[in-house]
């Protein structure tokens, strides 16, 4: 077989990479190790930022998105029992968006099964050949036989451990990584939001976020000990330990129901160097991963995608491979950026088992200049909604 990208994961960036690729008439294979049904039962983030909604547009699959999701022009942040807002809308224009991963993914999947383009779900063994040659290739295992892709470029959409950024050699390849001393653990229930909008909360216990993926589900999430299970926590535990860490009035509005998911997410900030290496880009998880605190992790990934996609389309129709030399360069410096807002909003919102008293006063002190500076709202809201691409 021969196509003339092959990308690697069926997540969303891999398949939001092949529907713009589609669009400009570029063939794609995508390959899963996983099934349709196992992706979209991941639970991820929700909140889209503006140019993750104009490439949805773009690639022809904003309908859904525009009817379903809930714009937000600002977030909550609280400490203790204050609670102030930053303004997204007076500070930068626009918006983000609530929507859950798991509704783009389906409707990135639906795209790709109505214009026919191929996912090969269940591959294994993947294997990547020749990528630093003018000849790549991509074997893989389905029904334990082996098969062979030939194809001009690869993209390695396949997270944090799959097989693409591992082959790159060790030699060309460094890697950068922060692992936080505590998870997330994170409820989805049945029940109304407790707020309209996003509320961040640092509290003496730890931190906490109410989120939500629609008017009647909701998604919390409060610090905990990576040595803890979701099954070391009952749901009247979490509910309990939530309300101890919103501001009063929050607490008291909050709707509490039989938790429908429940898990830890480790925290990690990682970044590899470079994210091309001859004719492979990786793209997302691949590459880097943040905290989830400011939902980076998705949109992150799209700003990859819309320089690959952009640099791929300038190879075919024009003959120039500016785009693809600058991609790794171009990709890492709005990375880094990113990086940075997740590290530091991290710092700010949680509670570390090495904090000393000093450490404590100055990330309230920080929280108080957040809540009265209009340009630190303004850095804040700058981020938060995504740097230009």
């Amino acid at each position: 077989m021969r196509t003339q990208v092959v990308i690697i994961g069926g997540g969303p960036s891999g398949l939001l990479l092949a529907r713009l690729l589609h669009t400009k008439g570029i063939d794609t294979v995508v390959l899963e190790r996983r099934t349709e049904a196992h992706v979209l039962a991941r639970i991820r983030a929700g909140v889209l930022e503006r140019g993750l909604v104009d490439l949805m547009a773009q690639a022809g699959l904003d309908t859904r998105l525009r009817a379903e999701g809930i714009p937000h022009d600002g977030t909550l942040i609280s400490y203790d029992d204050t609670l102030f807002r930053i303004d997204f809308k007076a500070q930068t224009g626009t918006s983000v968006m609530v929507y859950g991963q798991t509704e783009l993914t389906r409707d990135l999947y639906a795209a790709r099964a109505a214009c026919g383009g191929g996912i090969v779900f269940e591959a294994e063994a993947v294997q990547i050949h020749e990528a630093d040659g003018h000849a790549p290739y991509v074997t893989y295992h389905v029904d334990g036989q082996q098969r062979r892709i030939d194809c001009d470029f690869i993209a390695g959409c396949d997270g944090f451990h799959g097989v693409s950024r591992r082959s790159i050699p060790d030699g060309v390849r460094r890697d950068y990584e922060k692992v936080y001393p505590f998870g997330w653990l994170g409820v989805l229930s049945e029940t109304p939001p407790v707020a309209d909008e996003l509320i961040y909360a640092n509290s003496s216990r730890g931190f906490a976020l109410c989120s939500m993926r629609n008017p009647q589900l909701s998604r919390y999430y409060i610090q905990c000990s990576m040595a803890d299970s979701p099954d070391d926590w009952s749901d009247a535990a979490f509910w309990a330990e939530l309300r101890r860490r919103i501001p009063t009035a929050q607490a008291d509005a909050l709707v509490t129901g039989p938790s429908i998911e429940k898990s830890i997410a480790p925290l990690r900030s990682f970044v590899t160097e470079p994210m091309r290496w001859g004719r492979l880009f990786l793209c997302g998880d691949a590459a880097h991963i943040v905290p989830p605190t400011g939902a980076k992790g998705l949109n992150t990934a799209a700003s990859d995608v819309q320089y690959l996609f952009h640099a791929l389309v300038r190879h075919y129709d024009d003959k120039d491979d500016s785009g693809l030399d600058g991609y790794s360069e171009k990709a890492l410096a709005r990375v880094w950026k990113a990086e940075r807002f997740s590290w530091w909003f991290s710092s700010l919102m949680h509670r570390y088992p090495d904090q000393s008293e000093f450490d404590l006063r100055i990330q309230r002190a920080e929280l108080e200049f957040l809540r009265s500076n209009d340009a630190a709202q303004k850095a804040f809201a700058e981020n938060y909604v995504g740097l230009p691409y």
